[in-house]
C-alpha cells in the first residue's frame, strides 16, 4: 500500500514535472520564433493591408480626443493618400502602436524639442538591437481586443452607468450568514442555505451579462498595466522619464488591478477543477459583480492614465516603426525647420516614398510655383510629394530627400475632390468649399504650405481663369507658400509676377509617350493632346478636324462652328 501510494505520487511528480518543462520549452520556442520575426521585418516594407473598417477603427484615437493645434485635415489626409503613406510605415507589434502612429502623423509638431526627442529615439533604436527587441516583446502582450481599437474599448466604459454595489453586498453576506445559520442549527438552516444559494444564482446570471460586455476593456487596462511591469524591470536608462511616468500611471490604477482575477479568469469552459471551483464560488458569493463594479469606478476615474499609458506604449512602438521605415528607404536626411515667419522651401533629390522607381527633383521656393504640362507627365506627383515631405519631416523627422529646408509649415491642399453626393453638392461646390478653408487658414498666424491641382476644374473656361488667378493671387502672401498645378497656360502669364514658372514635358515619339519626370524652370511650350490621340487609335478624320480647329482658333481667336457633315 505504501509503495503504491509512492509510486503514485512519483507519476504525478513526473507528469507535474514534464508538463512544467514542456510549458518552458514552448515559450522559448515562441520567444525564439518572435525574436526571428522581428529580426526579419526590420527595414523591410511591410505587407499588410488594410480595410476601411480597420482604418476606422485605428483613427478613433486620434478623432475621438480633445485637439489643440494645428492637425491634417480629412481633405488634405485623403488627397495625399496618407492612409498609404501611414501602412508603409506602420509595423507595429501592438494596437497601441497602429492608433498612436496614425495620430502622430496627423498632428505635424511645431517644437524642435519634441523632433529632437523623436530623433533621440529612433538613433536608439535604430542601433540598440537587443532593447529593441525587449520593448517589442513587452508590447506584443498588449493586444487587438476583438474588432475595435484599444481606444473605443476603453473610451467605451466612459458612458457606463455604475449601479451601487450595495445589493451584490448584501447577496454575498446573505450567502455566508446563511452558511453560519445552517451550521449552527442544521435542519432548519439548509432550507435557508439552499434557497439563497438558488437566489444567489440566479440573480448572478441576470447581472453576468453586464461583466462580459466589458472584459476586453479591462483586460486592455490590464495588459498595458502588465507591460509597464515589464518596462519596470528592464531599466533601459534611455526610457527612463517614460518608466517615470508610466509608474505613476500605474499607481494610480493600482486599486484597479489588485484582484483583477475575480473578474478576467472566467474559466468554467475548459478552466479544470479549479476553475470550475471559482465560477462556483463567484455565483454564490457575486464577488466577481462585487469587483466589477469597483474596477469600473476606477477605470471611468482614471481616463485620463490609462491613455497616458496608451500613448506611451504606442509611441514607443511607433517610434520603432519609424526607425525601421527609415531603414527601408533609399536615402533619406533630416529635414531643418526654423520659425521664420516667411515661407520658403528648400528640398534636392526629392523622391516620393510610395513609389517603387521614383524619380528625385529639386526646387527651391520663396514665392508661389506654378507647374503646367500634360497628362500623367507627374504635376500631380510632384505637388504630393512636396506635402507628403513636409508632412514627414515635422512628424517622424525625416525627409525623403538629400536636403530639407523650411520654417514649421501648416499644410493643406485641394486635389483629388469629388461630387458630394450625401448632402447633394456638385463638384465645383465642393470645390469652392475646399479652397474656401486655405484661404481662412492663409489669414491665420504661421506659415503655411498650400497645394492647389487645377484650380476650379468644376467650372468653364473663362470664369475658371478669371477667378483662379484672384484665388491665387490672394494667397501669395509672406507667410504663405502655395503650389498649382493647371492646364490654363493663360494662368502662367497672368501670374508671372507673384509665381514662378515650372513644368513636365513628354517626348512624343513614333509610337509611344516617354515621361521622364523632370521638372524644368519655366512653362510648358509643348502641346501634344491631340497627337495622342493619333496614337491612341481615334479615327483619322477626327484627328484632322481636331487639328484644323485649334489652328483657326489661333489664326482668328474664334471657334469655328461645326456642322452635320
Amino acid at each position: 500500500m505504501y509503495n503504491d501510494t509512492v509510486i503514485g505520487l512519483g507519476v504525478i511528480l513526473l507528469f507535474l514535472a514534464g508538463a512544467g518543462l514542456l510549458n518552458f520549452y514552448e515559450k522559448k520556442k515562441g520567444r525564439r520564433l518572435f525574436l526571428e520575426k522581428m529580426m526579419a521585418s526590420w527595414g523591410k516594407i511591410p505587407q499588410r493591408e488594410y480595410s476601411y473598417e480597420e482604418l476606422d477603427h485605428i483613427s478613433q484615437f486620434f478623432r475621438q480626443r480633445e485637439k489643440e493645434g494645428f492637425y491634417i485635415d480629412d481633405i488634405t489626409w485623403n488627397d495625399l493618400d496618407m492612409d498609404r503613406i501611414f501602412a508603409l510605415i506602420n509595423q507595429s507589434v501592438s494596437p497601441v502602436g497602429d492608433e498612436c502612429l496614425y495620430d502622430l502623423l496627423r498632428k505635424p509638431v511645431f517644437m524642435e524639442e519634441e523632433l529632437k526627442e523623436r530623433e533621440r529615439l529612433l538613433e536608439f533604436f535604430k542601433v540598440r538591437e537587443k532593447e529593441r527587441h525587449q520593448i517589442q516583446a513587452l508590447l506584443s502582450g498588449i493586444r487587438k481586443p476583438g474588432n475595435v481599437s484599444v481606444f473605443e474599448a476603453v473610451n467605451i466604459t466612459k458612458e457606463v452607468e455604475i449601479q451601487g454595489r450595495g445589493f451584490q453586498i448584501t447577496m454575498c453576506l446573505a450567502f455566508f450568514l446563511s452558511l453560519l445559520f445552517f451550521m449552527l442549527m442544521p435542519s432548519p438552516g439548509i432550507f435557508c442555505f439552499l434557497g439563497i444559494c438558488i437566489l444567489n444564482i440566479i440573480t448572478y446570471f441576470m447581472k453576468k451579462q453586464d461583466i462580459d460586455l466589458y472584459l476586453n476593456s479591462f483586460r486592455c487596462v490590464i495588459q498595458l498595466l502588465e507591460a509597464q511591469k515589464g518596462l519596470e524591470k528592464l531599466k533601459i536608462p534611455e526610457l527612463e522619464s517614460y518608466r517615470e511616468e508610466s509608474r505613476k500611471y500605474r499607481e494610480c490604477l493600482r486599486t484597479f488591478q489588485k484582484g483583477s482575477f475575480l473578474v478576467l479568469d472566467q474559466s468554467s469552459a475548459g478552466g479544470g477543477l479549479e476553475g470550475l471551483f471559482m465560477d462556483y464560488i463567484r455565483m454564490l458569493t457575486h464577488i466577481d459583480l462585487i469587483k466589477f463594479s469597483a474596477m469600473m469606478k476606477a477605470m471611468q476615474k482614471h481616463q485620463r492614465e490609462i491613455q497616458g499609458l496608451m500613448k506611451i506604449f504606442g509611441y514607443l512602438d511607433s517610434m520603432i516603426c519609424v526607425a525601421s521605415f527609415r531603414e527601408s528607404l533609399p536615402y533619406y536626411s533630416q529635414p531643418e525647420l526654423t520659425k521664420e515667419k516667411s515661407a520658403y522651401l528648400h528640398v534636392e533629390n526629392l523622391y516620393h516614398p510610395l513609389l517603387s522607381q521614383p524619380v528625385a527633383n529639386s526646387i527651391e521656393a520663396s514665392k508661389g510655383i506654378l507647374v503646367t504640362g500634360s497628362n500623367a507627365s507627374g504635376k500631380s506627383t510632384f505637388l504630393k510629394n512636396i506635402a507628403v515631405n513636409t508632412i514627414l519631416s515635422q512628424t517622424i523627422y525625416t525627409a525623403t530627400a538629400t536636403a530639407c529646408q523650411a520654417p514649421y509649415f501648416k499644410v493643406m491642399t485641394s486635389m483629388a475632390l469629388r461630387d458630394d453626393l450625401e448632402r447633394g453638392e456638385s463638384y465645383f461646390i465642393v470645390e469652392i468649399r475646399s479652397l474656401k478653408r486655405i484661404l481662412d487658414e492663409a489669414e491665420k498666424e504661421g506659415c503655411l504650405l498650400c497645394i492647389i491641382d487645377e484650380v476650379l476644374r468644376g467650372t468653364n473656361t473663362i470664369e475658371r481663369i478669371g477667378a483662379s488667378s484672384q484665388i491665387l493671387a490672394d494667397l501669395r502672401r509672406d507667410q504663405v507658400l502655395p503650389f498649382a498645378a493647371t492646364h490654363d497656360i493663360e494662368l502662367s502669364y497672368i501670374l508671372e509676377d507673384l509665381y514662378e514658372n515650372y513644368h513636365f514635358e513628354e517626348e512624343v515619339k513614333e509610337h509611344e509617350v516617354v515621361f521622364n519626370y523632370l521638372l524644368k524652370k519655366g512653362r510648358v511650350t509643348t502641346r501634344n493632346a491631340i497627337r495622342l490621340l493619333e496614337m491612341t487609335g481615334y479615327k483619322e478624320s477626327l484627328v484632322e478636324g481636331a487639328k484644323r480647329s485649334v489652328e483657326a482658333f489661333e489664326k482668328t481667336g474664334i471657334w469655328k462652328k461645326l456642322r452635320d457633315s
